[in-house]
């Protein structure tokens, strides 16, 4: 099995300027001065990335009050993501990388276990980027369940 290149701590968040949900494009340095969570989730309303969805869009209120931008990325179009948004009453950004370029860049689409099977997809990945866009944790093969609770735990706002 070959290796995405990861990130790590102290790195650059790579830049990207990709379309959202409802028409407009989001670009990182946009959000410069801003500390920015950027999750990667495989596929818009299947099961598991609706409950992350939605965990983040709960915990919106509390990450934003400490400070964070919460961001979605996924290989979606736009026009799914749209319907995602108004299915699940999404709150935050979700952003289309239909060429995977920034998915790969940030290390979270690659080869992965499937059911026993060693498949090309999207690593479900979570990415805080601080106010300067460096790296602060990436964190990589995460569930959707339960995930956003241990980061709050972990970014101390719980």
């Amino acid at each position: 099995m070959t290796e995405t290149a990861r990130l790590a701590a102290g790195d650059p968040a790579p830049d990207f300027s990709l379309p959202t949900d409802n028409g407009d494009r989001l670009t990182l340095k946009d959000l410069r001065g801003r500390k920015v969570v950027l999750y990667a989730y495989p596929a818009a309303m299947t099961p598991g990335c609706t409950t992350q969805a939605c965990d983040f869009r709960d915990s919106l209120g509390s990450l934003q009050a400490a400070g964070y931008e919460v961001v979605g990325i996924s290989p979606d179009s736009p026009a799914k993501l749209a319907k995602f948004r108004e299915r699940d009453a999404i709150t935050f950004p979700l952003v289309s990388d239909e060429d995977k370029s920034v998915l790969t860049a940030y290390g979270a689409y690659g080869e992965k276990k499937n059911y026993g099977r060693t498949v090309m997809g999207v690593i479900r990945s979570t990415f805080v980027i601080d106010e300067e866009g460096a790296i602060e944790r990436a964190l990589y093969n995460v569930k959707a369940t339960g995930h956003v609770a241990k980061l709050r735990r972990d970014l101390g706002i719980d």
